[in-house]
């Protein structure tokens, strides 16, 4: 990490508060103001959606043309668990449900549909995986994760999680852990309103904190914070705004070393609370070391615009972005080597190849488990 540091120490302030940033983009291909915009924000990443996928050619394109544009070295990540939350269009190779594979199938079988969804990301340019759920599917009312965890059970999670981790790290994708602490027991959905999980510490670290700490044992290289408020860690925030939490759980007794991510921060959980510029300085402070905003382009500007006042006003200070910052570099360090230009050839080749169907059409969902 050493020059990730001295690097950190040279750059702007502009350059430093975009990377904190991992925005969104509206369509399938940059148009000239995302171009100036991606020179001004200057961002760590971009966040792919299927508003931005339509085939596996177009997506080598524009992730080629995000690399081209963006002033420094982008993070280019999905979100493809799997089942119903699946960002791939017609042409690559999609799986069941974690739920689905791990009712029927071995964790060897999670590692195998890993290095085939990494090795087809990796052939259009994607970089970044947001997956495996490290959450546990203790509350059977959970709206949001149900089907997406690999069970009710910690080490039924931590059997298959760990091998999703591996599979996709083997084939050149970085894995991001989530939700941290957990969104396994919660009876609301985060997307909607502030979920809260009335659980004390001691089930907290047997149940939710389970398969963290053993994918922090095994190097995970991102962890992405859950937008829940767990009393028994803090009486007053959401996790991705907590000191507690980010810093003093995850970093300090967990003794994570990686990045540590936020959800969206236009998640109604968020937003409901307070603006976006203002949750985006409080995650920053809690520990978070990039702050997704997924969508909207004016709440981009807002957040780097309120984490530059904070800078400025001292709030926030230089040398704690620089921390945040290094982190991220040298995440991009380790694994710049692993991600050469999109080529068509090579597209061609990989996604979809017979090999890779023919694993998808040896998988049968569970009774009762969506696929």
């Amino acid at each position: 990490m050493t020059a990730a540091v001295t690097e950190t120490a040279a750059m702007t302030e502009r350059d430093l508060v975009g990377q904190l940033l991992m925005i969104g983009i509206p369509g399938t291909t940059l148009a000239p103001d995302d171009i100036d915009w991606l020179r001004e924000c200057r961002p760590g990443g971009v966040m792919l959606f299927a508003r931005n996928v339509e085939s596996p050619e177009q997506t080598a394109r524009l992730t080629e043309a995000l690399r081209t544009h963006a002033p420094t070295p982008l993070l280019i990540a999905i979100d493809e668990e799997g089942g119903r939350v699946s960002r791939l269009p017609k042409g690559f190779t999609t799986f069941p449900s974690a739920s689905s594979i791990a009712a029927r199938h071995s964790p060897e079988t999670a590692r195998d549909i890993a290095r085939v969804t990494a090795g087809e990301l990796r052939a259009v340019g994607i970089t970044m995986n947001m997956a495996p759920v490290l959450d546990v599917n203790s509350h059977p009312a959970n709206p949001v994760i149900g089907d997406r965890a690999f069970g009710p059970q910690p080490q039924q999670v931590c059997d298959f999680a760990l091998a999703v981790m591996e599979g996709l790290r083997e084939h050149g994708v970085i894995p991001c852990g989530k939700h941290f602490p957990g969104h396994g027991h919660t009876t609301a959905d985060s997307h909607a309103t502030l979920p809260v999980v009335e659980a004390g510490r001691a089930q907290i670290d047997e149940r939710e904190l389970t398969p963290f700490r053993h994918a922090i044992r095994r190097d995970i290289p991102a962890i992405m914070t859950a937008h829940v408020r767990y009393p028994a860690l803090d009486a007053a925030a959401p996790a991705t705004l907590s000191r507690p939490i980010l810093t003093d759980l995850l970093r300090r007794e967990l003794n994570f070393r990686g990045v540590t991510m936020t959800d969206d921060m236009e998640m109604r959980a968020i937003l409901d609370h307070g603006s976006v510029g203002e949750a985006s300085v409080r995650a920053v402070r809690a520990g978070a070391d990039v702050v997704l905003v997924c969508h909207r382009r004016d709440r981009q500007l807002e957040a780097v615009e309120a984490i530059e006042r904070a800078l400025a006003q001292g709030t926030l200070s230089r040398e704690h972005i620089e921390a945040a910052v290094a982190r991220l570099r040298a995440l991009k360090h380790r694994h710049h080597a692993a991600w050469p230009p999109a080529d068509p050839a090579h597209v061609a080749r990989v996604v979809g190849h017979p090999r890779h169907t023919a694993l998808r059409d040896t998988l049968h969902p569970a009774p009762g488990a969506s696929a």
